[in-house]
């Protein structure tokens, strides 16, 4: 099954990387709060979004930082995605 975003969605999955503190202790994936740096993996098409037009301006394969409360959270095939308006995009990561 594909996720096909509409409109000024975007379809993220989440980057999970193990950080190592200064001592060298490796903190797991649950011991930290959920990362905001997420992968493009689907770009909805734009035009009139509420009466205006919108150009999406991320693309496939970016990593992106999100705002820390948005999207809805969306599990399919055992692996988790977040679905987020372009706008609750902050930065693209190059």
């Amino acid at each position: 099954m594909n996720i096909k975003p509409l409109g000024d969605r975007v379809v993220l999955k989440n980057v999970e990387a193990e950080e190592t503190t200064k001592s060298g202790i490796v903190l797991p994936g649950t011991a930290k709060e959920k990362p905001q740096m997420a992968e493009v993996v689907a770009v909805g098409p734009g035009g009139m979004v509420d009466g205006k037009e919108v150009k999406m301006e991320v693309s496939l394969g970016q990593k992106v930082i999100y705002s820390k409360y948005a999207g809805t959270d969306v599990k399919l095939d055992k692996e988790e995605y977040i679905i987020v308006r372009q706008s609750d995009i902050l930065a693209v990561i190059e």
